[in-house]
Formats: structure tokens, C-alpha cells, sequence
């Protein structure tokens, strides 16, 4: 398949795209890759969309490690290359064990998780799946994080699923990566 929005020379950027790119190299990604290609062509709806992501990746009240769960369910529920190649390494950095990874990536639930990782996995399951949570996986969710936890979890699963509305329509590149591509 062709990347259907691809890169733009930076030559080629108008103001608002340069200003909307140069927030984005002088933060915490350093450059302009993944979804913020496609977005490039909309560069205020960029610079919304990775303030956002600046802080659900970042910053969460969950913290990376269950962010970075969450961003695998997100992608695997949305078959989403890029985010996949980007965050599965990541998430192996952060502590997200390689069995929890692969059963992710293979669309089973994984046996070996922590407590807060069960409860983030099947809130995320459920919120894509069900679109709507459940009593008890909600309940354990505020119990373990808090409303502002719960509302950063909903906000996870909402950005990385815009994201990968974004790419898999652009059908932007997956870019090299340790992790093997999500199966089929």
C-alpha cells in the first residue's frame, strides 16, 4: 500500500505548519513522525492533538508503564503498525513484560499480568469492544486510579484511536522496529 500522506519537505511547510512542527521537535518526541505526518496538513489540529498526547503519554495520573498498555490494546484493536513498532519496544523499556505483549499482539488475554495491568487491559478491551465499561472493571479502575485516572484511561484509548484513524487512512509507513509487526 502508498503512504497516502506522506512526508512534506520541510521547504515546503507554510507558517502555520512550520510553528505546528517546531512544537513537536522542540518537545519531548524531538521530531515530526507517525501520525504528525498526516496531521501536518492540519497543523492546528496538530498542535491539539500532540498537547494531548504530550500529556497522555507523558504525564498521565495512570503513569507510563499503564499508559503504554494501554496504547498496545489500542493499537491491536485497531490493527495500527505504526503505533504497534513505536510502543511495543517501549513498553517492554517500561517494564511490560514480552509474554503480556504478545498475547496482546496475538488477541488473548494474558495470564501473567500485575493487578493494575488486568485492570487496564480489560478496561480497554471493553471500552473498544463494548464501546462502554462494565460496573466492575469500572469500579476496580477507580479504585486502583481515581476518577482522574479513570478519565486519563478513557482519554488513552480516545487519542490512540484517533491516531490510528489517522494513519490507517493516510496508511502511513510503519517506521524500523525490535518488535515483530502485529499478525493478521
Amino acid at each position: 500500500m502508498t503512504d497516502r500522506l506522506g512526508p512534506i519537505a520541510p521547504e515546503d511547510w507554510t507558517a502555520a505548519q512550520r510553528a505546528a512542527a517546531q512544537a513537536i521537535i522542540d518537545g519531548p518526541r524531538g521530531a515530526v513522525y507517525g501520525p504528525f505526518v498526516p496531521l501536518l496538513r492540519s497543523p492546528e489540529l496538530m498542535e491539539y492533538a500532540q498537547r494531548m498526547g504530550e500529556y497522555l503519554r507523558y504525564r498521565s495520573a495512570i503513569g507510563v508503564r499503564l499508559s503504554e498498555l494501554a496504547i498496545l490494546v489500542t493499537a491491536r484493536q485497531w490493527n495500527q503498525q505504526v503505533e504497534w513498532a513505536i510502543h511495543a519496544p517501549i513498553a517492554a523499556q517500561v517494564g511490560i513484560p514480552p509474554s503480556v505483549i504478545h498475547a496482546i499482539a496475538e488477541r488473548q488475554r494474558p495470564e501473567d499480568m500485575l493487578v493494575d495491568e488486568a485492570v487496564v487491559h480489560d478496561f480497554c478491551i471493553e471500552l473498544h469492544e463494548r464501546k462502554s465499561v462494565s460496573d466492575r472493571v469500572y469500579a476496580d479502575a477507580l479504585a486502583l486510579f481515581g476518577e482522574q485516572g479513570v478519565v486519563d484511561l478513557m482519554g488513552l484509548n480516545g487519542y490512540y484511536t484517533f491516531l490510528a484513524m489517522v494513519m490507517n487512512t493516510a496508511r502511513t509507513v510503519a517506521p524500523p522496529s525490535q518488535a515483530a509487526p502485529l499478525p493478521d
